[in-house]
């Protein structure tokens, strides 16, 4: 390949250990995904990597951690066949198809839709039986007005939160709770992490593993909340990405690696966090954790020079949107090639960069 289309950087404590004896599955304990609808299609062909190949041969639970995007997309983890999983939930994400001003009922109604189709019932059993992946999902609790239904009373709630968010992060804690919903056998190793917000645990089960995946990705004022998660404490769930978008957590905390495929070369704490330049997570936070993010040749190469995103919904009609889209998944493939490539020959110890 002429031109590099990932960039692979890492804390001071991975980079040393890659550049010493590469990169290999057992070094990673937990694998991150965030929030961001659409953006995550550049992202399915390392998945597929990922999910098939790199982590195949396994000995030990792997932990994930993931909202909104990042959560519905490790669902595919702890399936029978993880890849044909991703692939039927990148077909069933990019074929979404809506009315010209659809409402939260109609955008709820689809997402249900594409759940039960991505998940039946007869499926959660095996996930949560199946001890090769313990999954981690994020959901927002709502406190106050943000408990609303009406539009109005959230976006007050929601003015609220971000007005005390760019004072304090911690403040956010005001508003909303997070709740961790997590794989019934995971150990508590990352109770560390969790010191920023108020935080809950609760595990999953068959009753609460769908209404928690959809919570996680209800975006306030586009998609109903999710009221009253069986076995979590009672009230309106909403968009885990609120709390943790691209996520701030203490991650030396983990014991080992924690790989981190991601969409954007910046890390953006909180939802709120995106109009806030200052507010960005930095390696030297995250000492453990190994990004592996696009290039901006690779961008270059997008059609219309950007990952897909939310907006594309309201400025391409549906089958142009299918066509962008798919190309997008499509060169995705290319960041799989290369770091397979790269982990495969030990370039790794040459291409990883200090983050």
């Amino acid at each position: 390949m002429s031109e590099d289309w990932i960039t692979v950087r890492a804390g001071q404590q991975a980079l040393q250990q890659i550049r010493q004896q590469g990169l290999q599955e057992s070094d990673i304990e937990l694998l991150l995904g965030a929030s961001g609808g659409p953006k995550w299609f550049v992202l399915q062909g390392l998945d597929r990597y990922l999910f098939g190949e790199f982590f195949a041969a396994r000995q030990r639970p792997l932990n994930t951690l993931g909202t909104s995007a990042g959560a519905w997309r490790f669902a595919s983890l702890g399936q029978a066949d993880a890849v044909a999983a991703s692939d039927l939930f990148c077909q069933l994400y990019r074929r979404q198809r809506y009315s010209a001003r659809p409402d939260a009922n109609e955008i709820t109604g689809e997402a249900l839709k594409l759940l039960d189709s991505y998940v039946p019932d007869n499926i959660i059993p095996e996930i949560l039986a199946q001890n090769r992946v313990h999954h981690h999902m994020i959901v927002a609790r709502c406190r106050g007005r943000l408990t609303a239904s009406d539009g109005r009373r959230q976006a007050l709630g929601l003015l609220g939160s971000a007005a005390a968010n760019s004072v304090n992060r911690r403040w956010l804690g005001r508003f909303f709770e997070r709740i961790v919903f997590h794989h019934p056998q995971a150990n508590t190793q990352f109770a560390k992490i969790w010191r920023d917000l108020p935080t809950q645990h609760v595990p999953l089960s068959v009753d609460n593993f769908k209404p928690s995946l959809l919570a996680t990705g209800s975006i306030p004022l586009i998609l109903h909340g999710v009221r009253d998660i069986p076995g979590a404490p009672i009230g309106t769930y909403r968009d885990g990405g609120i709390t943790d978008y691209h996520f701030d957590l203490d991650f030396s905390a983990v014991d080992g690696l924690v790989l981190y495929p991601h969409f954007n070369q910046q890390v953006i704490p909180g939802w709120f966090d995106k109009r806030l330049p200052w507010r960005r997570t930095q390696g030297k936070r995250w000492p453990n954790v190994v990004l592996v993010t696009p290039t901006e040749a690779f961008l270059r190469r997008l059609p219309y020079g950007k990952i897909p995103d939310r907006t594309d919904f309201a400025k391409l009609d549906a089958d142009t949107r299918f066509a962008y889209w798919q190309q997008a998944v499509d060169a995705g493939r290319w960041m799989a090639d290369q770091f397979h490539d790269w982990l495969s020959s030990g370039r790794i110890k040459q291409k990883v960069q200090p983050w």
